[in-house]
């Protein structure tokens, strides 16, 4: 076993165990009929409410992968683009480590729809920094209006907690100003990259902050059924999560999410509303999104069979197809 490979469980492994400890601690003083009855206590409006909002989410998160595509100036098409973002990060969000563990799914699909390594390694980073102004955006909007919460989770001054919200603005900001500016182009060793054009980083940047705005969206529907949370607390909450989540590296945020948004907002996030996020968010899209890649997983296999099979050559020599999936 590779020493890369050895790190990798190793975080799992620790991810795991932390993600575990973090679901113990919040959830101990509770059984488990209490928390199947405070789920039920949900109302089915608040539920289909928050199962649209989390439909929006991954809708946003395609564009993501759009955005990505077209970077790289590629004309695949946009159910593809769906199809190959929808499975990669329905699965990656869930088993953690998201970039490594979505980033071999999409590669599996773009390389067989014919993209090279290169291309599909500037799609996936792409959507990383789309991932990192999304949060950005949203994390300085929070910041700037509802300082007070951030400053007493992070003890730290109203003052500064808003000057942390300016600064994550002001670096949106410098990025759209760099993609209408800059189009010298960055090497790293072989590999060159450039800037977007303004038009995909103002797509990034749109597409990134709808996409958090509406997990909060999903967040605050939930635990609304059993408190009065406003949409800015819930945000702020949901803000801080993914704060703790990229320190820890647990698995799909399982245990600090809830951990950190049970800190942030008490008593009104009900036990119920925390199992309900998770398992609307991270749950369903992950059961939908499992056995679709296995069907796909499958198509691929049947077109690959018959392509050797019309061309005569060993299954390891067939050329990838490049229509439908």
């Amino acid at each position: 076993m590779t020493r890369k490979k050895i790190l990798t469980c190793l975080m799992l492994v620790v991810g795991f165990g932390l993600a575990g400890y973090l679901l113990y601690h919040t959830f101990r003083e509770h059984s488990v009929s209490e928390i199947v009855e405070s789920v039920r206590a949900i109302p089915t409006v608040n539920l289909l409410a928050a199962l649209g909002f989390a439909f929006g989410s991954y809708l946003c998160l395609t564009g993501f992968d759009w955005a990505g595509v077209r970077y790289v100036k590629n004309d695949l098409p946009y159910p593809k683009i769906a199809l190959a973002s929808f499975v990669s990060l329905s699965i990656g969000q869930s088993v953690g480590l998201a970039g490594l563990s979505s980033g071999a799914l999409r590669y599996r699909y773009y390389a067989h729809w014919g993209m090279s390594t290169e291309d599909i390694a500037k799609i996936v980073l792409l959507s990383g920094v789309t991932v990192g102004i999304g949060m950005a955006v949203l994390s300085g909007i929070v910041l700037v209006l509802n300082p007070g919460d951030a400053a007493a989770v992070l003890h730290l001054r109203e003052g500064v907690i808003v000057g942390i919200g300016i600064a994550c603005l002001a670096a949106t900001a410098g990025y759209l100003a760099l993609a209408a500016f800059v189009r010298a182009p960055l090497k790293i060793r072989s590999w060159t990259f450039r800037m977007p054009v303004l038009k995909i980083a103002v797509a990034q940047v749109v597409i990134g902050t709808l996409n958090f705005a509406l997990v909060s969206a999903c967040l605050r529907e939930v635990m609304a059924a059993s408190a009065d949370v406003s949409y800015l607390k819930a945000a702020t909450a949901f803000v801080l999560a993914n704060l703790a989540i990229l320190i820890t590296h647990a698995p799909g945020g399982l245990g600090v999410l809830e951990a950190t948004v049970r800190h942030v907002m008490g008593d009104a996030a009900s036990i119920g509303s925390l199992v309900a996020f998770r398992v609307i968010y991270f749950f369903i899209p992950f059961f939908i999104g499992l056995p679709l890649s296995l069907i796909v997983e499958a198509v691929f296999r049947v077109r690959k069979a018959k392509r050797q099979s019309q061309d005569g050559l060993p299954l390891s020599e067939a050329a990838p197809a490049q229509n439908l999936v």
